[in-house]
């Protein structure tokens, strides 16, 4: 078996999921499975794309700035495969991500691009290609060096692709994609509504090379039942779902553990009374997308079964 490193899925207050809201599981209950205009009609990605960009820009908790300059979108599975195609596309470059980072980059590099460096561990080179979580997988919140990075890679004309899987669940947000550097944003639902396995995300770019993602739209050859049930759940919540009906748990929460919320609505980061949990980093991530729909008992009850001794 793979032995992913920091995977902390198994543990109370380990990985980063969809929160089991009740009006979700409902939702996927109650959808039509088989769609004949889904399969056999003229429904196409490209539909999927325009709502979802839409669904996006929607939000009231959060800035854009720049985000129009990147005119060309395509379904992705998930921001997964817009990771692939953005090795693919600079396969000659060393890459490079912080630690901490979302751990799938590392099991992708480590056979194919075993040169590939941590941010922290050497200088930037003309010849690297970045990729950076925004919000940071690690914590939740903008990297701290986030406007140095953009700068620098701008400066040495350093390919970037920015992972923005944890938006709609995070807020007071100001997404700056206005650096020259950036090619590729990648969005993704899996954290958002409980349809992770359907593979259901976009990717967004400043130009259309003809990649890969691009001839799949083309030819109507990508996952036309994925982009439909995700459509079906942005058509019924909007973005700011997550956070209107789950920050002052979450706040809740971090209080009842002494910890500090994160502006991601499942996250909130701990001192060194947590080291259980690093990922990597500077930081001790604690997620609390199990309990976020049970009131304050249960998830006391819950987490004083293994961390009694480190309640307030």
């Amino acid at each position: 078996m793979t032995k992913i490193t920091y995977d902390h899925r198994d543990k109370p207050l380990g990985g980063a999921f969809a929160i089991e809201d009740p009006n979700f599981i409902n939702a996927l209950i109650s959808y039509d499975a088989y769609n004949e205009h889904t399969f056999f009609g003229k429904y196409t990605t490209d539909e999927f794309c325009e709502q979802y960009l839409a669904w996006i820009k929607s939000t009231s908790l959060s800035r854009f700035v720049g985000l129009e300059d990147f005119k060309h979108s395509v379904f992705s599975a998930g921001t997964t495969e817009a990771f692939d195609k953005f090795y693919m596309k600079n396969h000659t470059r060393r890459f490079r991500c912080f630690k901490g980072e979302y751990m799938y980059h590392q099991l992708a590099w480590r056979n194919s691009w075993p040169d590939w460096k941590y941010l922290e561990d050497d200088l930037l080179h003309v010849n690297d290609a970045v990729v950076i979580s925004f919000p940071f997988a690690d914590t939740g919140n903008k990297h701290e060096s986030y406007e140095w990075l953009m700068n620098k890679c701008t400066e040495l004309k350093i390919p970037v692709l920015i992972d923005c899987a944890y938006y709609g669940i995070s807020s007071n947000m100001i997404y700056d994609f206005t650096y020259p550097c950036i090619t590729d944003i990648a969005f993704s639902v899996s954290k958002y509504f409980p349809i992770a396995h359907a593979r259901v995300g976009m990717r967004l770019t400043r130009i259309n090379d003809d990649d890969p993602l691009f001839v799949y739209q083309y030819r109507s050859y990508n996952n036309k039942y994925g982009a439909k049930l995700g459509s079906y759940f942005l058509q019924q919540f909007s973005p700011d779902y997550i956070t209107v009906n789950y920050k002052n748990k979450q706040l809740e929460f971090a209080d009842i553990l002494n910890v500090e919320p994160s502006n991601t609505v499942m996250f909130a980061l701990g001192d060194g009374k947590w080291q259980e949990y690093n990922r990597g980093g500077s930081m001790n991530r604690l997620s609390f997308h199990k309990y976020l729909h049970l009131d304050k008992d249960e998830f006391i009850t819950i987490i004083k079964e293994k961390y009694g001794n480190l309640l307030t």
